[in-house]
């Protein structure tokens, strides 16, 4: 089934509902310490697709796919670098089956952990690292890759040129981005928001955003800066369910899925125009987030 491009439907004034977490998800599902994530696309195939179908269900509009670190050069200290197009369209494929026909797969592409400024790798491998992942990702059945959690330009330029070159997909590129001392938002390499977006359109990308680092209240900011930059391109936000605490020795997001929707007014009025969650957000949080979504079906993302 051909869907149409997400970047089409907010364009028509759609506000659209993306998934949460999914380490979360695969903790829960009983993924050790430790574990590599991405395996599980092919040692626990239904646990996976089972994590995108309960999105599905919560409401969201699209769903990610479990290969957020299926880079040769995150696989190999697992042993797993020769499986890369296995693992890669496998994550596509359940993701895709989980969803349903009606629904947008985003694939998801992290980092590589290899820096370019530390001469750890060179621009030529990066590119060549993602044009395998996200060729891959195409051929297991996603409608667009979603290069994620970038603090390096050069990086996700990269990716962003992988993915434009090497597949018909929409590309959309989120940054990570936190507070300074001087209270302005930068990716650890120190990018602002919106040089992020402005260079991330440039190399082509269709859509931008930011996720991870901070909750849906500390996303406003980002956005507006993103879309003074910006102001006719898509912008993404995977919100954490709010800034993590250390609780008994573990991590914890406190944001409830209540306290999520709450904050979404500020973010959507500052031009997000596609909403979902990061780390610590469930099923449940999408499901608030999507009957918020239903109270205002058209936001002023594209106001």
């Amino acid at each position: 089934m051909k869907r149409e491009r997400i970047a089409d439907s907010v364009g028509q004034g759609r506000l659209l509902v993306s998934d949460g977490a999914w380490g979360t998800l695969l903790q829960q599902q009983g993924m050790a310490a430790g574990e590599c994530p991405e395996q599980w696309c092919l040692t626990h195939p239904s646990a996976v697709e089972g994590i995108a179908r309960s999105y599905a269900e919560a409401g969201a509009d699209m769903v990610e796919t479990n290969s957020f670190g299926a880079t040769r050069f995150k696989l190999a200290p697992y042993g797993l670098a020769d499986k890369v197009a296995a693992i890669n369209e496998a994550a596509a494929s359940l993701s895709r089956r989980g969803a349903g026909a009606d629904r947008w797969v985003i694939a998801s592409v992290g980092p590589t952990g290899k820096m370019l400024l530390m001469g750890d790798v060179t621009r030529e491998e990066l590119y060549e690292a993602f044009r395998e992942q996200v060729v891959a990702l195409a051929k297991g059945g996603a409608d667009a890759i979603c290069i994620e959690t970038m603090s390096d330009i050069d990086e996700a330029c990269a990716a962003i040129c992988a993915a434009k070159e090497h597949t018909p997909l929409e590309v959309i590129a989120t940054f990570t981005f936190s507070r300074t001392a001087l209270g302005e938002f930068r990716t650890m390499m120190g990018l602002a928001p919106d040089e992020a977006a402005r260079q991330a359109v440039a190399a082509g990308a269709d859509i931008v955003g930011a996720n991870c680092g901070n909750g849906m209240e500390g996303m406003a900011h980002i956005v507006a800066e993103m879309r003074r930059a910006a102001p006719t391109v898509p912008i993404l936000v995977h919100a954490n369910a709010g800034l993590p605490q250390q609780v008994d020795g573990a991590t914890v997001f406190p944001e409830s899925p209540e306290q999520m929707s709450d904050r979404l007014g500020k973010v959507v009025e500052a031009g997000a125009s596609i909403v979902g969650g990061c780390c610590g957000t469930t099923p449940a949080h999408i499901r608030a987030i999507k009957q918020w979504a239903l109270r205002h079906p058209h936001g002023n993302a594209l106001s």
